[in-house]
């Protein structure tokens, strides 16, 4: 997922919820993948659309999302389109599965669907990427195709990558005397002292935090950063490896650097985020891990920030443009997988993120902000939206933000495919939390972790098989 407060984040499937989903679907009685389907088995995808598209967890409820919607919702006449705008929620789709009325078409968070495929309730989509004629990975980024891959097979279609990056304040760098190549995140120990420079307390309670990495919802990319990772290339958890150990060590160090982490959390909770007295107006944060939506946040308040933004860096020196992100994904019992198919690829093609782009634009006028671009998932849409409508705002604070977060595209990455990847994602936040609060160190929190991920794993077709 995205950096913190993810505003597409979704329900994870419980465990209780798989059994459920596992035991009404016939496909996972053996543990393998059913097979896609026109009408629900055959493997077909049509051209010929007609009937109803029922399509759950897609709203369309900004100029984007609507702009997107318009154009695929042309595309499948004259089928048409029913929309269940509502978040996917796994108890709901377990109750349609099990009555046998699923959506045709779901969008779900890229983490899910691994899980989703192996239990058989989604369809793989090579062939419907072939009918319409596209090669996921020249269309999406690799990354992102990356995460809704299982068995060799695609499942699903990538919407958005919105990678992470470094917001920082000048002013209170300036007052603490750091300047913007100590944010350099090759170098932890160097993290750590300007943490401690900006930091600032009264009354015993943060003031001023000086470095937020955001955790736990960033772990798995400081994982990263250090080598590590939460899995390896099968999907099997990896959580206790001696990278990771590092990784968490450093971010332990880095909050009791700067008061806690329960004391970082509960100063971070009383901060006005989205509002006009966010952290950067009143000067509460040296620097943050943040996803690219956010510089559309701090666009509301231009006239009262001093920001510069620094490309989050491996320990060899190298940017990493970590994602997460929604995709639609076909059910294997959806009565209407052809024009599922069709809509899911034209929502997601040049032409509709063009639309999009031309929309945000509007309204970008209209409210007198800065163009920040649309990072959709696709590099050839990101550069044509670029190209068309992100030009110089006037603000060369901002258009520097949005130079770096662009340059976060070039190498991208994201947390991986594994149909335990809810659990695997759940065992690496508890263990962060638990090391963090100090209750346990970072190489017994991560290695009940993994415990708890194995057993997930071993769960699997994929684990039972490896």
């Amino acid at each position: 997922m995205p950096a913190h407060r993810n505003m597409s984040a979704v329900a994870a499937l419980s465990v209780s919820v798989l059994l459920a989903l596992t035991g009404c679907n016939p496909a996972a009685n053996s543990g393998g993948s059913a097979a896609p389907s026109s009408s629900g088995g055959t493997g077909a995808f049509s051209k010929d659309q007609s009937g109803t598209l029922k399509t759950s967890g897609y709203n369309p409820s900004d100029e984007v999302g609507k702009a997107r919607s318009d154009l695929a919702t042309q595309a499948v006449a004259p089928a048409e389109v029913s929309m269940d705008t509502t978040n996917f929620d796994a108890q709901k789709f377990a109750a349609q599965a099990a009555s046998g009325q699923v959506p045709d078409l779901i969008q779900v968070d890229r983490s899910m669907v691994p899980t989703l495929a192996d239990k058989g309730l989604i369809q793989p989509l090579d062939a419907c990427f072939s009918l319409w004629g596209v090669t996921p990975n020249d269309q999406y980024y690799p990354a992102a195709v990356k995460s809704v891959t299982y068995k060799d097979k695609v499942y699903a279609v990538p919407q958005f990558f919105q990678t992470s990056m470094l917001i920082a304040d000048k002013t209170v760098m300036q007052a603490a005397g750091v300047t913007e190549d100590q944010l350099d995140t090759s170098k932890p120990d160097q993290i750590i002292a300007a943490a401690q420079k900006m930091y600032k307390a009264s009354g015993g309670k943060p003031s001023v935090i000086g470095f937020d990495p955001d955790l736990p919802g960033s772990a798995d990319l400081w994982l990263q950063v250090f080598g590590g990772n939460a899995m390896d290339g099968d999907g099997k958890p990896t959580l206790d490896n001696g990278d990771n150990v590092k990784a968490l060590t450093w971010m332990k160090q880095l909050m009791d650097a700067q008061g806690g982490y329960a004391a970082i959390k509960s100063f971070k909770d009383s901060m006005d985020v989205f509002g006009n007295q966010n952290q950067y107006v009143k000067h509460q944060v040296g620097a943050q891990t943040w996803a690219q939506w956010y510089i559309n946040v701090l666009s509301n308040t231009k006239g009262d920030v001093s920001v510069v933004g620094a490309p989050i860096k491996t320990l060899q020196g190298k940017p990493i443009g970590y994602a997460g992100g929604a995709s639609l994904a076909i059910p294997t019992a959806a009565k209407n997988p052809s024009a599922a198919c069709a809509w899911a690829i034209k929502a997601t093609s040049l032409d509709a993120w063009k639309a999009a782009g031309d929309a945000r634009a509007q309204t970008v006028q209209k409210k007198n902000s800065i163009n920040t671009g649309l990072f959709t998932g696709s590099p050839a849409a990101d550069k044509a939206v670029r190209d068309a409508h992100v030009t110089p705002s006037g603000n060369a604070d901002f258009d520097q933000l949005i130079k770096t977060s662009y340059s976060t595209l070039d190498n991208t990455a994201s947390f991986g495919s594994s149909p335990a990847g809810q659990t695997i994602k759940d065992s690496l936040a508890n263990a962060v939390a638990v090391a963090l609060s100090g209750e346990k160190d970072p190489t017994a929190a991560l290695k009940d972790a993994q415990d708890t991920a194995m057993r997930a794993w071993q769960q699997t077709s994929a684990g039972q098989n490896h």
